[in-house]
């Protein structure tokens, strides 16, 4: 038990602060264009500069955690982390603070995925589903954090002091990630050709396809709604006003809490009486899926189904757990950076074409509501193709 307070409060603080760090621009945005008249347009770069860095590092992220370690790894982007806080505090222009956030995005992208790579070092396979969901707490914490106690911070001390704050927390957590223990042997001595090569096979495995679309189509389009297209929904569709469509998601961000703590407290007993984690998963997916199509169909109080959704969809993360026990531990970074560069690219995908198809489908001549709804739809529909190819598959995996 030691141990696993050693190694997991350090970790759980990084994931804390990603989080943190993702959602602040939401709370100073006001600030940000009274202080330097930045447009709405400006605001959306500036935003989106964090996730481009953050996703084209996962690939290559995986090879540096498997072959150096997770707290070597996670400790020095942290200190990226802190110094793109201290330029964000110092930026006069758009073009510096761009620059402060992708070296924030760049700096915490290790912070989950360093989580679970340790644990996965430490632990056997079918303890990581509540361990990482423990980490995952932590990350629904900071998000948490990020909207009324964050904008309570900001209003006493500044944004701009409030970053130099940021700053220094960022730097107390890599301390404390650098000084958790490493288990003797644990990094890879394999070449880097070697490396690539293994990433390739586990890019080229079957069992990894068993798990990337479901997790692309779910939890990528989870984070895609929840990051952009939820509240266009709740207003244009649901008739909800902007606050209404705020607490909406204020309750999805609780529920995703209370999603990945059920997952650290149920998944054990479930085993014992029977219920694999992956099966759990699947549960939750199809119950998630169920709840898509209330929402697209109209039925029922939106602020249940929205709130229903986070917890059900956030036990989708046990998808990393699955597919990590699936691979030698060595190859744990790669496994779970690949999975993770799926999330993201889903994510994307996903918020690029919603956008797409509602502007086309306008243009067209259907109403905003009909171009809603038919966005909707196929999205509900590649999360059901995502979830149905899985039940296919490992069902073959296990013959």
């Amino acid at each position: 038990m030691h141990l696993v307070f050693r190694l997991l409060i350090p970790f759980a603080a990084g994931y804390f602060l990603s989080f943190l760090l993702r959602n602040v621009n939401a709370i100073i945005a006001p600030d940000l264009s009274a202080a330097l008249g930045l447009s709405a347009a400006d605001l959306g770069l500036l935003t989106a500069a964090y996730f481009l860095t953050f996703a084209s590092i996962q690939l290559p992220l995986g090879i540096l955690l498997d072959r150096y370690g997770a707290r070597r790894v996670e400790a020095l982007l942290l200190i990226l982390a802190a110094l793109g806080c201290v330029g964000f505090a110092v930026g006069n222009n758009l073009v510096e603070l761009i620059g402060a956030r992708a070296l924030i995005g760049l700096g915490v992208s290790a912070c989950l995925m360093a989580s679970f790579k340790v644990l996965a070092v430490w632990y056997p396979p079918e303890r990581l589903p509540s361990l990482n969901a423990a980490v995952m707490i932590a990350g629904g914490l900071g998000a948490l954090a990020a909207t009324t106690p964050l904008a309570r911070a900001v209003d006493a001390l500044g944004w701009r002091s409030m970053f130099f704050v940021l700053a220094g927390l960022t730097t107390l957590v890599a301390f404390a990630v650098f000084t958790t223990p490493e288990k003797p042997n644990a990094r890879s001595t394999e070449s880097f050709q070697n490396q690539l090569h293994a990433l390739a096979n586990i890019l080229k495995s079957s069992v990894f396809w068993t798990y990337a679309p479901m997790t692309a189509s779910g939890l990528g389009g989870f984070v895609a709604l929840q990051g952009l297209w939820a509240v266009p929904w709740l207003i244009d569709v649901s008739g909800e006003t902007r606050d209404g469509a705020a607490y909406h998601m204020l309750l999805t961000t609780i529920a995703m809490v209370c999603g990945w703590l059920a997952t650290a407290t149920l998944v054990d007993p479930l085993r014992r009486i029977g219920v694999s984690s992956g099966q759990f998963m699947a549960i939750c997916n199809l119950i998630g899926l169920v709840l898509m199509i209330c929402l697209w169909l109209g039925i029922g109080d939106t602020r249940l189904i929205w709130f229903l959704r986070g917890v059900f969809y956030a036990v989708g993360n046990i998808a990393f757990a699955e597919l990590t026990a699936r691979f030698a531990p060595a190859l744990a970074g790669r496994v779970n950076t690949a999975l993770n560069f799926c999330t993201f690219m889903g994510a994307f995908a996903v918020q690029i074409g919603y956008g797409f198809l509602l502007n086309s489908l306008v243009q067209s001549g259907w109403t905003l509501v009909q171009s809603h709804q038919i966005a909707f739809g196929i999205l509900t529909v590649l999360q059901g193709a995502g979830l149905f190819w899985y039940l296919f598959k490992v069902r073959a995996l296990k013959r």
